[in-house]
């Protein structure tokens, strides 16, 4: 399996499907994800039952990190580290923990704390100088520079894309790796960004009911994009289908058989417990 750095080196587009904790993320990387997107919005659902504006921990946040990168392992994940959950400091301790679990790549934004999912209204970000310190601080903290800093601005929302394009600069100039130049309005703003850092490692953010167009991956390399993340698709079905599960159990049915749902042997399968049983019983042996 290739690492992030390799994925990056290579032509073509990264499908990076988001996962919200260790389940999800095992079973992308089974269904042959290049690489895992820890989404933050649905670490705060999943996690807390609660909407992502700021209250998971930095310490939360890296549990998920260990847990989320052993279960995808050896594909790589791409970590979203918040605003980095507090200053520069903070920054840097955040990137280390995120390295030392086991992600390849953290995403680091210039929101204000508390922040807010990027496809929220409301949102504020601190200064240029501020947000790019934090870059320059993760790039300086990471043990090598396979690790992977990703620099998320949210200007488009508070200012305008022009301020979005001159942030994407000075955090290309503090060290970021790849650029995430949040919520795009239209194509022709899709087609700026791309214009602007030809050459760059780009992400493009697919939400679906989101503020940007919700375009093919095909498009999505046409137009010059190196990452497509889609970090709530699984978050929003799996949503719906525990609600239908719950609603039929609850009227005094059981889910049928021929309903959508892997059945008991095959869960066991994808958790990896005939491997599992296989180890114990060859450790069992060996001390005989």
């Amino acid at each position: 399996m290739k690492t992030l750095a390799t994925l990056l080196s290579e032509p073509g587009l990264i499908i990076a499907p988001g996962a919200y904790d260790a389940l999800s993320a095992k079973i992308a990387a089974q269904a042959g994800a290049p690489a895992v997107y820890m989404t933050g919005f649905g670490l705060a659902g999943s996690h807390l039952g609660l909407p992502d504006i700021g209250l998971m921990s930095a310490s939360e946040m890296t549990d998920r990190v260990r847990a989320m990168s052993a279960a995808c392992a050896p594909v790589p994940l791409i970590a979203d580290g918040d605003n980095g959950h507090g200053g520069p400091l903070n920054a840097a301790r955040l990137t280390r923990l995120y390295e030392q679990a086991g992600a390849q790549c953290i995403q680091i934004e210039d929101q204000v704390f508390p922040k807010r999912c990027g496809h929220m209204e409301g949102k504020e970000v601190v200064s240029t100088v501020e947000a790019a310190q934090k870059i320059a601080a993760a790039a300086d903290a990471r043990s090598s520079k396979d690790f992977k800093i990703m620099a998320r601005t949210d200007a488009r929302a508070t200012h305008d894309l022009d301020e979005a394009l001159r942030r994407g600069e000075a955090f290309l100039k503090a060290g970021a790796d790849i650029l995430f130049i949040e919520a795009p309005r239209d194509m022709k703003e899709l087609e700026r960004v791309t214009k602007t850092f030809k050459g760059v490692p780009l992400l493009a953010n697919m939400v679906e009911d989101g503020k940007t167009p919700y375009l093919s991956t095909n498009l999505l390399e046409e137009l010059g994009f190196k990452i497509a993340i889609f970090p709530v698709a699984a978050l929003l079905a799996v949503t719906k289908r525990l609600q239908d599960v719950y609603a039929t159990l609850l009227k005094g049915e059981g889910v049928a058989a021929d309903d959508s749902r892997v059945t008991f042997q095959r869960y066991n399968e994808i958790v990896g417990l005939p491997e599992l049983l296989a180890s114990a019983a060859k450790i069992a042996g060996d001390e005989k």
